[in-house]
């Protein structure tokens, strides 16, 4: 009994570390569009603002890209996946989106992503999902409707709708690939590496995209308007690149290893929520009172998903007391 409950207390230590990263990403994340607005604002392309976000973050990681260059051997259809899918195909596809349809229906059809890690984990990968962490998910999704008030101009545009799902798709890709293993002990692929060479395939990927020698480089020796307030062009970019796609990648990656995919994703649905606080805060965009009720329930589901759903299983034995068995098996049977 004094085992089970010692790796019961360091199981609950870890989920609520990876728990902390999530957040930590999903704040990270969330701050993207608050420092990007401004740029573009003030005449750089969404693309252009992708890219310089990408390339950089590449440039800063790229020692670690050189330490961990074994893993190109080792796991190149992971670095390639992780480029294409976490990194520039959401970006690209979601970008490519708001171009056709609203920006609130684009962002909630992106984040119907935690439902499809769901049914991956599920019927993919053959592994049950409790119907409390199913429950989470339709709370989150249900909040981000009000959070970006899918009904405001809502019209029907299939190619749109489509690269949104493209969009939550690439997403998806990006939780599932975060986790690809982190089961093989000390033959596991370092996240770190991961994320830098995802970010440098991500970054040739969006040169294609983006063309951005025909970027208009003098606006980054400027100054950008926030709210009324001048800022510096190069200290937004520099929160985007340091914190909003290192610091966001880092974490999110970590939290993915220590929790798993679906709680994960639950968790990053917060991101909407805290970039819709932020853009009324530093922007001046006010929120609407379904946007604050839908925050709550967005809330309430990210609670429900991650206190229910398994996070990584032990692979190490556990000390059964008398009645355990009869718990597991009841346990097991919550499972849908």
């Amino acid at each position: 009994m004094p085992v089970h409950t010692s790796q019961g207390s360091q199981g609950n230590r870890g989920r609520g570390v990876g728990l902390s990263l999530a957040l930590v990403s999903a704040v990270a994340f969330g701050g993207s569009g608050v420092a990007a607005k401004p740029l573009i604002e003030a005449g750089l392309d969404p693309l252009h603002v992708v890219w310089l976000r990408v390339a950089g973050a590449a440039l800063v990681m790229l020692p670690l890209a050189v330490r961990h260059r074994a893993l190109v051997k080792r796991r190149p259809a992971l670095l390639a996946g992780f480029g294409l899918l976490g990194v520039a195909g959401v970006q690209a596809f979601y970008f490519a989106s708001i171009s056709r349809i609203p920006v609130g229906v684009a962002l909630l059809v992106e984040y119907l992503a935690p439902a499809l890690v769901l049914g991956w984990v599920r019927f993919v990968q053959r592994r049950p999902v409790t119907r409390a962490a199913a429950l989470g998910v339709v709370l989150a999704v249900g909040g981000l409707a009000c959070v970006v008030e899918v009904w405001s101009g809502l019209s029907f545009d299939l190619v749109g709708l489509l690269l949104a799902l493209g969009a939550a798709c690439c997403q998806v890709g990006y939780f599932v690939l975060s986790d690809q293993g982190s089961d093989a002990g000390d033959e596991a692929p370092d996240p770190l590496g991961v994320i830098a060479y995802g970010l440098l395939v991500g970054t040739l990927v969006l040169t294609a995209v983006a063309r951005p020698w025909t970027m208009d480089w003098s606006v980054l020796g400027g100054s950008a308007d926030m709210d009324g307030t001048s800022v510096l062009a190069s200290l937004l970019l520099g929160w985007i690149v340091l914190i909003a796609t290192v610091v966001a990648y880092v974490t999110g990656v970590l939290s993915v290893r220590r929790l798993s995919p679906q709680v994960a994703g639950v968790v990053a649905c917060l991101e909407a929520v805290i970039a819709t606080v932020l853009a009324w805060v530093l922007l001046g965009e006010h929120l609407s009172a379904p946007q604050i009720v839908g925050g709550a329930v967005v809330l309430l589901g990210a609670f429900i998903a991650q206190s229910s759903a398994p996070a990584k299983p032990s692979q190490e034995p556990v000390a059964s007391g008398p009645g355990d068995a009869e718990r597991e098996l009841a346990a097991r049977g919550t499972a849908v």
